[in-house]
């Protein structure tokens, strides 16, 4: 296999949203083999199962994007102790109509920042519930909860030091779960 291909979904539609600033500093420390594709989520409708039959075009966009993903990143803010709206309604997209779900068996990471202490931890803590239901084996160690500061991120977008050395530790381990799972299949 010569690249790895992980779907990286961000729950922030913000411009200049912390997650999406980190989605891309993620992937500056990734090992070459791995290729992080932003997923696109704000074009898509409400979730409405009468629709399931005839998904609207930004709904098929989305599967077929998540489709041949060996893994999916998911970065999220937390909005009043869970996930964004419009992170659950995509994940409600790609899941449906029931038995078609794009999710199944893909290894998930789930990551976030906030200005909040506590980071996403809740969020994120919603968030795997969900995808256990999806049935996506996700990273469970290390837990990554990250509070915004001035040092997290350097002049050129990447990890600031102060930060690299674990958030390289977090990305290295989100790697190898991915090959650990793309082995077994």
């Amino acid at each position: 296999m010569s690249k790895f291909e992980i779907a990286v979904v961000v729950g922030s539609l913000r411009r200049d949203s912390f997650n999406k600033k980190l989605a891309k500093a993620l992937a500056m420390l990734a090992p070459d083999e791995m290729e992080f594709r932003p997923v696109e989520i704000g074009d898509l409708p409400l979730y409405n199962q009468d629709d399931d039959e005839d998904q609207a075009p930004a709904v098929k966009r989305l599967k077929s994007e998540i489709e041949p993903a060996h893994g999916v990143l998911f970065i999220t803010p937390e909005y009043n102790r869970s996930v964004p709206g419009v992170l659950k309604n995509a994940i409600d997209h790609a899941s449906r109509p029931y038995g078609q779900s794009v999710w199944a068996g893909k290894p998930a990471g789930v990551i976030g920042v906030s200005v909040g202490a506590i980071g996403t931890a809740l969020a994120q803590q919603h968030l795997r519930n969900t995808l256990a239901c999806l049935d996506m084996p996700t990273l469970g160690q290390p837990e990554a909860f990250i509070q915004i500061s001035e040092e997290l991120f350097d002049a050129d977008g990447g990890i600031g030091e102060g930060s690299r050395e674990f958030l390289q530790d977090w990305v290295d381990r989100y790697v190898a779960w991915v090959k650990q799972h793309a082995a077994q299949s």
